[in-house]
């Protein structure tokens, strides 16, 4: 039976679609649709629970050793405070997730995964980490929002003290008060805005969710779904674990490869991606230039020859494009090669274009 966030009566309250997600209830969408949600979240604000995702600490003398040994990045001197992405690889180069790690101290990390591998990730975690450290699955403690868009800082500062949040992006700051609720808050986001996790107790989420659509109803803030949280990823350029990444395909084949240290001495999966050598494929971004739209599994050609597949697509509201992310061969993945893609028998003419699609403008 799927598993309700502590936020799901407040979204029936506010009119949200409630879908089955990574064994969750969560909303789609509301009444305002994912493309208004979608240019909310680009042009003012949108509000997302992400309670779903997965918070494991690791503690312990041996915490920084076991990352360093389970993590594709390297975390030698990173300082208390700052975020850190990162793949994690099994012993054939595959993608067993990605992830994010919060250094709290020397002794303490904590990792926040995918909500669908959140179980794998943990017994993966347990079977793998050795030394001095204890692996604690802490999910069941931690509610999360995501506030995200240009005017998510105007927002959060009147509810919280400006000088306690987190400024430069992938770092945060713990025990803040935000609307007189104790939050870890992360300048971290999945939309390609500028924006906060807010990390609460789950029985202060109704009341934190409350408080701060009451906080952004002036800047146009507005409660958003699973729906434009996945238009935004895509627009965004932002891949996305059994998508673009799997337990076969490795990080250096979904261009990931700044966040794979080979020089560490080593990690699972290192020896495993020197043996696969210099990867033969390669993530590129696809806009459709046919009338139509691009999914995920459809076979991408040069000419007449199969040259790879497609992880996502969709219509982007905010660009008004339809585009795609793909798995190519790299001969094929020039800038502006023209290419087709099979969808349900019709071929449609598209052609190789930069990640990300959209990239906000910094001020």
């Amino acid at each position: 039976m799927d598993k309700k966030t502590p936020l799901y009566d407040l979204h029936v309250h506010l009119g949200g679609k409630m879908v089955p997600f990574a064994g969750y209830l969560l909303p789609v969408q509301y009444a305002s649709g994912v493309i208004a949600e979608h240019n909310a979240v680009r042009t003012r604000c949108g509000l997302f629970d992400v309670s779903h995702m997965g918070e494991v600490l690791f503690t312990g003398h041996g915490a920084f050793d076991a990352l360093q040994a389970l993590l594709t990045n390297d975390f030698t001197g990173m300082e208390e405070g700052r975020v850190r992405y990162s793949p994690m690889c099994n012993e054939n180069g595959g993608v067993v997730d990605d992830l994010v790690v919060c250094k709290v101290n020397d002794q303490k990390y904590l990792l926040v995964v995918n909500a669908a591998n959140k179980d794998k990730d943990v017994a993966w975690f347990k079977q793998h980490a050795k030394g001095d450290v204890t692996v604690e699955d802490v999910s069941d403690q931690y509610a999360q929002l995501a506030l995200q868009g240009p005017k998510a800082p105007d927002i959060l500062a009147k509810v919280a003290h400006s000088d306690a949040l987190p400024t430069k992006y992938y770092t945060f700051h713990d025990n803040v008060e935000v609307a007189s609720i104790h939050c870890l808050v992360s300048r971290t986001g999945y939309t390609g805005e500028i924006g906060y996790e807010i990390y609460c107790r789950p029985d202060d989420a109704i009341a934190l969710m409350q408080a701060l659509l009451d906080a952004g109803e002036e800047f146009g803030l507005i409660p958003c779904g699973l729906g434009a949280r996945d238009t935004l990823r895509l627009e965004a350029g932002m891949p996305l674990y059994g998508h673009e990444m799997n337990d076969d395909i490795s990080p250096l084949e979904t261009s990931l490869g700044l966040f794979v240290k080979m020089d560490k001495t080593n990690f699972i999966g290192k020896q495993a991606l020197i043996q696969r050598g210099v990867p033969r494929v390669t993530r590129v971004g696809l806009e459709v230039t046919d009338r139509g739209i691009v999914r995920e599994h459809c076979i991408v050609y040069s000419g007449d020859r199969e040259i790879g597949v497609t992880t996502s697509g969709t219509h982007c509201p905010f660009i008004n494009k339809a585009v795609a992310m793909a798995l190519i061969n790299k001969e094929a993945a020039a800038l502006d090669q023209v290419l087709h893609v099979d969808v349900r028998g019709r071929k449609l003419t598209v052609k190789v274009v930069p990640l990300p699609f959209y990239k906000r403008l910094k001020t």
